[in-house]
């Protein structure tokens, strides 16, 4: 049952608006774009070509490309609030350990279905180069160096990879240490706009990378691709409080985006990422939602496990039905695992997180008396509080649901695939050769 729209804050003399972290749609914007990478990946995965584009982009990639806004947004709220060491507690606890579960779940539930399905037994499954343990040990440090257990997937029409999506994660992570890292100098602590000159200096990297050679270096042009956006979430973060949500600016900020998309080759996009966090921030204020899925936050869990349970459905056949019934029963099928993986691996290890003690560390002024994040592992109202200079963040000011590239963001993730050059922003599957992607 859907409830009536969240209760927003309004100011008296104004019609803006403010992020209120419990009664907001955030959890169903990120769901919404973990489906959309989803459909994106169900293109392929079917053997259907890539699906609809813009910029040569799809709509895994467009919908990635808002997670990394949205986590840079959430994270630098939690960065300010906490120091640098409980802040990588919480960021390692929230993305790494359902990471390694679907690790775990993919080599030893999903592979050997499938190699029973192709060899009629289980036999040999265990000694093949690819192992089931070499996967989860080659993949366990976020960074995606194998994709197949065994040769499995093989007998679907997208071979050889059991996750695209799940390499975006290393540059989530990559992302929280640079925000973290730029809190720790006391000149941005004090003068929080410098977030905004680093953003600047991000927007010029990627605008100036193929003169930079950075096409050499694959893994640093795919960071150069994806620090924008979650750099242009933490300027929002950094400025909310001067510039309040709106509907006029956010209608300003959606034309900018698109228009900056439409006519900035390469790096418009980048350039717009702060639009494009303040629309979405507007929208998650008036857009209503589900009070379940503003308590429970499974988009983190349905991005991780899309592409697997996809992989499976084609074993069964179920991509013959056509892309739209494809989708639809593999985002019911996710559905039931991004739960679990939210009931049973990433709320509890949050919450076990929230109550570790970590000395405080780099003089920020953060409180680690504080938890540092609610039970869903969103920021909390204090770091909301702390993260906005002193902006009123609702009518309660009471913990809010909420994941991240992760994320993503993310908050977990906030997330997607790529093509065959980092030209595009991550929208396609990861082939088997190349971990970037």
């Amino acid at each position: 049952m859907v409830d009536v729209p969240p209760p927003v804050t309004r100011h008296r003399t104004s019609r803006a608006v403010e992020l209120d972290v419990r009664n907001n749609s955030l959890n169903l914007v990120r769901l919404v774009l973990a489906l959309l990478v989803l459909v994106a990946h169900g293109y392929y995965l079917s053997g259907e070509g890539t699906g609809p584009t813009l910029r040569g982009e799809n709509l895994g990639g467009w919908a990635v490309f808002g997670f990394f806004t949205i986590s840079g947004y959430l994270i630098t709220a939690s960065r300010f609030a906490n120091g640098f060491l409980r802040y990588l507690l919480l960021r390692a606890a929230r993305i790494y350990p359902a990471f390694l579960v679907c690790l775990v779940v993919t080599a030893g539930v999903f592979a050997p279905v499938a190699w029973w399905a192709e060899h009629g037994s289980l036999g040999g499954f265990i000694s093949t180069p690819t192992s089931p343990l070499a996967y989860v040990t080659g993949n366990a440090l976020l960074r995606m160096t194998a994709f197949d257990v065994a040769g499995t997937p093989a007998a679907v029409p997208y071979p050889g990879a059991w996750n695209g999506s799940l390499w975006t994660l290393a540059y989530e992570f990559a992302c929280y240490l640079v925000i973290g890292l730029l809190i720790l100098l006391p000149a941005v602590r004090r003068h929080r706009w410098l977030v905004g000159v680093a953003f600047v200096a991000s927007v010029a990297v990627w605008a100036n990378a193929p003169a930079l050679g950075l096409s050499q270096h694959p893994e640093i042009e795919l960071m150069a691709r994806l620090l924008p956006p979650f750099l242009g979430g933490a300027l929002v973060q950094t400025a909310i409080r001067r510039v309040p949500l709106r509907a006029p600016l956010a209608l300003l900020a959606a034309a900018g985006a698109v228009s900056a998309v439409l006519l900035v080759d390469r790096w418009g996009a980048q350039a717009a990422a702060p639009l494009f966090t303040y629309g979405i921030l507007w929208l998650s204020t008036v857009l209503p939602s589900p009070a379940v899925i503003r308590r429970h936050d499974i988009s983190y869990g349905a991005y991780i496990y899309a592409f697997p349970v996809q992989q499976l459905l084609a074993y069964a056949g179920v991509h013959r039905l056509g892309v739209l019934a494809y989708d639809v029963v593999g985002a019911l099928a996710t559905a039931v695992l991004a739960t679990l993986s939210w009931r049973l691996v990433e709320r509890p290890t949050m919450r076990r997180a929230r109550r570790w003690r970590v000395p405080t560390d780099d003089g920020s002024g953060a409180s680690e008396g504080v938890p540092g994040e609610d039970r869903h592992g969103t920021p909390t109202a204090a770091e909301h509080r702390s993260g906005q200079q002193g902006q009123r963040v609702g009518a309660r000011g009471e913990p809010g649901p909420g994941r991240s590239p992760g994320a993503a963001p993310a908050e977990g993730a906030d997330l997607v695939g790529g093509d065959g050059e980092v030209g595009s922003l991550v929208g396609e599957p990861a082939p088997v050769e190349q971990p970037r992607r």
